[in-house]
């Protein structure tokens, strides 16, 4: 995943605008060292590549890390570094802090992976775009690494309809009237529509690319699934609204293709630390 310089840049002049002035204080900031990250939790990582540009600005070396994605045990180091102790604490808690949020997200995320596909193989986590703002770089990073796949990374990407659109649209009728038409200018690009459970049916046939049920029961939907399956097999079916780690499984179960999820945006920080010495 690309992750520009200016990210970096902006990743460590939000913790030092100028200099570190404990170690400038002390007179310690040239003496060598070495430091070590590990978790005290079982974890998916996040964030190691971005952490070694960060050391890399800063005078360190990195001596070796383990790739975002890699399974952790409790207890395990997962990136070394040597450098000027200033460096060293330059780079600390700002990559410790990318490390505990981001791997907290691929691992949640991982967990919601393996729930959904062990009830259905078949069914992806999606997430939305309803995330913090000023995170998507690696939050985005940090759900990929999980095992789940972004909804949308912008409006620039799939067509998919809303009840808002419809309203300044003209309604429902008018936009399936028109809808040959709106599926030719995007002969590309795939047209969703956000719908309830009622529409479904009258949208597949009209030949949308997918539907997206928003808040439906998981019964309602696993009574909907073969209906619209038997009007087109190959019509992809989303369900969204309130899907989090309590009820992913059973959603899945339903045979839909895909969860569209918020839950996964946040997660408590993961217990992650360092051990420092002098060289």
């Amino acid at each position: 995943m690309y992750v520009p310089d200016s990210f970096i840049d902006q990743l460590i002049n939000d913790d030092v605008p100028s200099i570190d002035l404990t170690t400038h204080v002390l007179g310690i900031g040239g003496r060598p060292g070495r430091m070590e990250y590990f978790t005290r939790e079982d974890a998916v990582l996040c964030g190691t590549e971005e952490a070694a540009r960060v050391f890399g600005k800063l005078g360190c070396t990195v001596v070796d890390y383990l790739p975002t994605g890699s399974q952790l045990c409790a207890g395990q180091t997962f990136m070394t570094v040597e450098g000027p102790a200033e460096g060293l604490h330059m780079g600390w808690k700002c990559c410790l802090n990318v490390f505990e949020y981001y791997s907290a997200l691929a691992t949640k995320a991982r967990k919601m992976v393996e729930l959904v596909h062990a009830a259905n193989p078949a069914c992806e986590v999606l997430t939305t775009r309803k995330l913090m703002p000023g995170t998507k770089v690696l939050d985005t990073k940090a759900l990929v690494a999980g095992g789940a796949f972004p909804h949308r990374l912008g409006l620039s990407e799939t067509v998919l309809v809303f009840d808002h659109h419809l309203t300044f649209y003209g309604g429902l009728e008018a936009f399936l009237a028109d809808l040959p038409q709106l599926r030719h200018k995007v002969c590309e690009k795939k047209l969703f529509v956000e719908c309830s459970v009622a529409d479904a049916p009258r949208l597949v046939e009209a030949g949308v690319d997918g539907v997206q049920l928003d808040k439906a029961p998981v019964d309602e939907i696993a009574a909907l699934v073969p209906q619209l399956r038997a009007i087109n097999p190959r019509i992809a079916i989303v369900a969204a609204g309130g899907v989090n780690l309590s009820n992913a499984a059973e959603y899945a179960a339903t045979g839909v293709d895909g969860l569209a999820t918020t839950c996964l945006h946040f997660a408590k920080p993961l217990d992650m630390s360092v051990r420092m010495a002098a060289l």
